[in-house]
Formats: C-alpha cells, sequence, structure tokens
C-alpha cells in the first residue's frame, strides 16, 4: 500500500499479513481523489472513515493536509496498525475500536466527508444501514457526502440519498447526499 498524493506522496506502508482486510487499490483509490479534489478542500473538512482496515484512506486524507480524521475498525490489529503510523507520520487520526453500526447510533459527532468500506460480501441490507443511521443521526454535515465502496456486483442506487456511482475495476464508489 502507498500513499498517493500529498506530503508523504509515494511512501510505502507494510500491514501486517495478518489483518482481516481488502484494501482499496491504487488504481481504485486515484480515481476516488482525483473526483475528491474537484469536490472538496481537504484542509478543512472533518472526515470519518468507517471499516478503516489499514486506514489507507485515512492516511490519503491525513498526507493531503486534513487533520480531522476519525477511523472507526472492529479489529484491534487495525486500530493498532492506524495509530502506529499516525504516531510516526505525526498524522492527526483519532482511530477507534468500535463495531461501526453501534458507533453510528451513539456518535454525536458531524462529518463533511464519510467514507465507508464494508467486506463486499454484505447483503445489500447492511450496506443500506449505513447512510439509513448516518441521515437518522444527522452525523452529515450541510453540503456533506458519504462515498461507500463496494463490489460491481452490488447495486446501491435504488438506495435513498444516492446521487452518482463510478466503477473502477472490480470497485464501485456509491456517493450519498441528503
Amino acid at each position: 500500500m502507498r500513499i498517493i498524493s500529498g506530503k508523504f506522496k509515494g511512501k510505502r506502508l507494510i500491514a501486517p499479513k495478518k489483518l482481516p482486510v481488502r484494501p482499496t487499490t491504487d488504481f481504485a483509490k486515484e480515481a476516488l481523489f482525483n473526483i475528491l479534489n474537484n469536490r472538496i478542500s481537504f484542509s478543512e473538512i472533518t472526515f470519518l472513515d468507517l471499516f478503516a482496515g489499514t486506514g489507507n484512506i485515512s492516511f490519503e486524507f491525513a498526507s493531503r493536509g486534513n487533520k480531522h480524521i476519525t477511523a472507526i475498525d472492529a479489529d484491534y490489529g487495525c486500530v493498532q496498525f492506524i495509530k502506529k503510523i499516525s504516531d510516526e507520520l505525526d498524522f492527526e487520526i483519532t482511530a477507534i475500536k468500535a463495531d461501526v453500526f453501534s458507533f453510528l447510533e451513539k456518535s454525536n459527532q458531524t462529518f463533511d466527508v464519510i467514507f465507508a468500506d464494508p467486506p463486499y460480501s454484505f447483503e445489500v441490507e447492511h450496506f443500506e444501514q449505513i447512510p439509513q443511521l448516518i441521515f437518522k443521526n444527522n452525523l452529515l454535515n450541510e453540503e456533506g457526502f458519504i462515498i461507500i465502496e463496494h463490489s460491481k456486483h452490488t447495486d446501491l442506487s435504488k438506495l435513498s440519498n444516492f446521487i452518482e456511482s463510478r466503477r473502477y475495476g472490480g470497485s464501485v464508489f456509491s456517493f450519498f447526499q441528503s
């Protein structure tokens, strides 16, 4: 895994092999950040990374100057890895070990961009719960948006607040906004 842009452009990060993750490919990540570059100012937003895994997406936001990052994952090893890299690179990432759905139910924070990369094997109902909980609990700031990464075999276009999707190889990014 490598950071593709920003202060640490080109930096390679080696995650422990035992982590239960499927990191976003560099190809898909580059495409996503090309979209985001035209929509947000990284240094001025609050960012939430759900199912953060290795922290791949959080590290990309941090390298581009974001200082308000919260990363949620249920796996202790993933959270420890995110904390370790954040300390090494002096990133301001708050990594929390928690079930994503419980976090979304209990959180009172709000965010400008929320990214979720759940297991591709999730049923559509589980994918649907993510934006439902975010909107129900008012976790998204005005003008903010949600991005859910999923397999090309999953169609989220029928969900409430869906605005568009972009496909890159086997990965799809679906965007939601209130």
